[in-house]
């Protein structure tokens, strides 16, 4: 991969959007491919803390990328007023879609379609009819990967993202299986960090490390303290 700053590490401030009344009500929310909500009330006060909490790095941040879904993308823009910085779009970031399933719970979804369900929970290439598997979105999501680490080598770039994509990242970035992605959990508005270090030894042309994983800003209560889980 060229590395035109000599070297230096690119480095990913990723953070989960707030939240929206599908991630209250325990809803399926995919991309733009579904009904595409916008941040509640709630969503928005808790990327106001985030925002606030990365305004702490001043200069230090070098751009904000986000998913042009809705609810990522109103993130995005609330974080980079706070930074002064534009917002550009990278769509292999944006959420699974979820075809039928979207804007459905997961017990409206289980009563319906219980076989869908239990094979997108254990066949990783199965995918709800009109939607994505976590192989595809695997895939979508490390050629964007690929793209933003080209066009931003050596800076330190926030990225708006949703659940999914920032969950692959991270496995990616550890090299666990695509299996791990079920054994993790982000917070909304929670804030993940994922450096790539240039090295033409590995076939990727980088060697990736996790420095920071579903941590939120001081003062935010966390899974544990509230019970939602």
């Amino acid at each position: 991969m060229s590395d035109p700053r000599g070297g230096a590490s690119t480095t990913l401030v990723l953070v989960r959007h707030g939240v929206t009344t599908h991630t209250s009500g325990r809803r399926f929310s995919g991309g733009l491919g579904g009904d595409n909500p916008p941040l509640s009330d709630e969503g928005r006060d808790q990327v106001g803390h985030t925002a606030a909490w990365l305004g702490e790095l001043g200069d230090r941040l070098d751009a904000v990328i986000a998913s042009p879904v809705r609810r990522t993308r109103e993130t995005a823009d609330l974080i980079a007023a706070r930074l002064g910085l534009e917002v550009t779009e990278e769509p292999a970031f944006a959420e699974m879609e979820f075809g039928s399933w979207d804007g459905k719970s997961f017990a409206e979804v289980a009563a319906a379609d219980q076989a869908g369900m239990d094979a997108w929970f254990s066949d990783l290439t199965a995918a709800p009819h009109g939607g994505e598997s976590f192989h595809d979105v695997h895939r979508r999501v490390l050629l964007g990967l690929g793209r933003v680490l080209d066009a931003h080598a050596g800076g330190t770039l926030v990225v708006a993202s949703h659940v999914t994509p920032i969950k692959t990242l991270v496995g990616h970035a550890v090299g666990a299986p695509l299996e791990s992605l079920f054994a993790f959990e982000l917070a909304p508005a929670s804030v993940s960090v994922v450096a790539f270090h240039p090295d033409s030894s590995v076939q990727a042309g980088y060697r990736a490390s996790l420095r920071m994983f579903n941590a939120l800003p001081p003062g935010r209560r966390t899974l544990l303290d509230t019970g939602r889980w």
